[in-house]
């Protein structure tokens, strides 16, 4: 599990790409600083799995499902990347419950910079519309943001300079594609909730 509170721009190194996998190397000295074989280090928001370290780097493999439905797909040598490590059980709980489950990715569609900060609005999948309410949690490119406003295929967040700064969102173009984490706590309702739906309706 992850909080959405990124440690850590990291530098893609190498990627080998294989017919329906990849091996990304990622160089990232503080998330190495203690990693192990086997270890989760979320990239970019998606929960990827350490098979080799060393020298303040790491390698993960990704597999087709992850390419395909996530933006690691389209990432080359030399892109900035915003790296977390699994939250220890005795640490602070800095944002909100990430699990590194990408559900979809969105597009940048506007930028308007405010004094010290950005209001950023993203195009998004509709099917992820009914999760996403006014002040509630979204995770973008694995950051821990606020929802300013919401309608059935668009979202705002508000940045501010600390995020501007420290994570790949201060440099995402208009255009550019983000991953993006619903709050999983909304899934859960909505599940329990048709389940209930579905036995009053057959008791009826």
């Amino acid at each position: 599990m992850f909080t959405g509170i990124i440690e850590e721009l990291g530098t893609v190194t190498a990627i080998e790409r294989g017919a329906d996998s990849a091996r990304l190397t990622v160089h990232g000295p503080l998330v190495t600083s203690d990693a192990e074989h086997g270890a989760s280090i979320a990239v970019n928001g998606v929960c990827l799995t350490v098979v080799e370290h060393g020298g303040g780097s790491f390698t993960v493999d990704v597999m087709a499902e992850t390419l395909t439905r996530t933006s690691l797909g389209a990432l080359a040598p030399g892109a900035r990347v915003n790296l977390e490590r699994a939250m220890a059980a005795s640490s602070r709980f800095g944002g909100h419950v990430v699990q590194g489950h990408v559900d979809g990715t969105a597009t940048v569609t506007a930028r308007e910079p405010g004094e010290r900060w950005e209001v950023v609005r993203f195009a998004m999948p509709p099917a992820l519309a009914r999760y996403l309410v006014e002040k509630g949690s979204i995770t973008v490119d694995g950051v821990s943001l606020t929802v300013v406003d919401v309608s059935d295929d668009t979202f705002s967040v508000s940045l501010i300079p600390t995020t501007l700064e420290l994570t790949t969102l201060g440099a995402t173009a208009v255009g550019g594609l983000v991953n993006l984490e619903v709050d999983v706590l909304a899934k859960y309702v909505e599940r329990l909730l048709a389940a209930r739906l579905a036995r009053t309706e057959v008791s009826a």
